[in-house]
C-alpha cells in the first residue's frame, strides 16, 4: 500500500517564500502560450499549471498571500514539481549589475515592474516543442496548434483544476505525431519534422542543455539541430532557463519595438543589438520591460492575414 507521498491521487504542499517582492501572475504567467493554453489557467487568485515533469504528470495550483507563494500539487509529478518551484517563482533571477537609470523610459518601466521575474521550467524539450511551432507564423496560429496537439497528444493532468488541463506529450510522444495531425493543427512540414526528428534525441539534448556552463555553449547544443536557428535557440533558453541575456535575433516585430521604445524609431537586429549593447548579461531583462510596457510603434499597414494551410 503506498504512503501518502507516493500515492499521486493526495496532493502535496509547499511554501515558498521569496526573498523579494513577487508578482506572481506576470512572473509564471509568462509561459502561458495564448488566452487558451491547455497547460495553464487563471482562476481568480490561484493560477493553475499542468506539466510533464522527469518525475511524471502534475499539476500546480498557485495562490499568494503575504505568506508566500502556497503551492499544491498532484500527481507523479508534485515532489519534482514542489522542488522546482522556487525556480518557476524567478528565486535564481540574478538582476545584480542591471542598471536602467539613465534611460527615462527604461527606468519607470523598472519600477512599475519590479517584482516581476525571470521564470524558468527546467523542461527544455517542452519550451524547444512551443518555440519551434513558433517560427515564421503568427501567434495566433501558434498558440492554436500548441493548444491542438497538447490536447489531443498530451495527457489529461491530474487535480480539481476549474476546467481540464493537459500536459505536453512526452518527449516520445512528440515523435509519434501522426503526419496528419500536424496538418490539421495547421503545423507546416519544416516545423513538424524538426520537432518529430529531434523527438529521437531529446532526453540527450535536455540532458546537454541543461549540463552547458554558458549561454554560448547552450547555443551551440541548440543550434547544431537540424532546423534550429538562433530564434529557436534564444526562446527556448528563454522559457526553459530563463535567459536574462537571450535575444531572440529574427523575430518579425522584436527588433522594431525595441528601437520604437529606446530611440523613437525602428531599427533592424543589427541595430537592436547594438542598443542593447549597454546592457549586455541583462539584454532579456530590458527587453521584457519594453513587451510589458506596451509603448508599440503605429500600425502602419493591414495587420497580417494568416494563412490557412489545412485544406491543400
Amino acid at each position: 500500500m503506498p504512503t501518502d507521498a507516493e500515492d499521486p491521487a493526495v496532493p502535496l504542499q509547499s511554501t515558498y517564500r521569496p526573498r523579494d517582492a513577487l508578482n506572481l501572475f506576470r512572473t509564471v504567467g509568462f509561459l502561458a502560450r495564448g488566452a487558451k493554453d491547455p497547460t495553464t489557467v487563471v482562476d481568480g487568485q490561484t493560477l493553475w499549471r499542468a506539466s510533464r515533469t522527469p518525475q511524471g504528470v502534475t499539476t500546480l495550483a498557485l495562490r499568494q498571500s503575504t505568506e508566500g507563494v502556497h503551492a499544491t500539487a498532484w500527481g507523479p509529478g508534485a515532489e519534482w514539481a514542489l522542488d522546482q518551484l522556487p525556480r518557476l517563482c524567478g528565486a535564481d533571477d540574478d538582476a545584480t549589475g542591471f542598471d536602467v537609470s539613465q534611460h527615462p523610459t527604461l527606468a519607470g518601466l523598472a519600477r512599475r515592474h519590479a517584482t516581476t521575474r525571470l521564470t524558468r521550467t527546467d523542461l527544455v524539450f517542452d519550451a524547444f516543442a512551443s518555440a519551434v511551432l513558433e517560427q515564421k507564423v503568427t501567434s495566433l496560429q501558434a498558440f492554436g496548434a500548441w493548444r491542438a496537439l497538447v490536447s489531443r497528444f498530451g495527457e489529461r493532468a491530474p487535480g480539481p483544476a476549474p476546467r481540464p488541463l493537459f500536459a505536453p506529450p512526452a518527449v516520445d510522444g512528440w515523435r509519434r505525431i501522426p503526419s496528419w495531425a500536424w496538418h490539421r493543427a495547421g503545423v507546416e512540414p519544416p516545423q513538424s519534422r524538426t520537432i518529430v526528428h529531434n523527438a529521437q534525441r531529446g532526453e540527450r539534448l535536455a540532458t546537454a542543455v541543461l549540463a552547458a556552463d554558458s549561454p554560448s555553449a547552450r547555443d551551440r547544443v541548440l543550434t547544431s539541430l537540424p532546423g534550429i536557428g538562433a530564434w529557436t535557440a534564444s526562446e527556448t533558453r528563454i522559457r526553459a532557463l530563463g535567459d536574462p541575456d537571450a535575444v531572440s535575433v529574427g523575430d518579425y516585430h522584436l527588433s522594431h519595438q525595441v528601437g520604437f521604445a529606446l530611440i523613437g524609431r525602428r531599427v533592424d537586429d543589427d541595430g537592436m543589438l547594438e542598443l542593447l549593447e549597454p546592457w549586455r548579461g541583462h539584454r532579456q531583462r530590458v527587453i521584457r520591460l519594453i513587451l510589458a510596457g506596451g509603448a508599440v510603434e503605429a500600425r502602419r499597414g493591414p495587420r497580417l492575414a494568416p494563412e490557412d494551410h489545412r485544406r491543400r
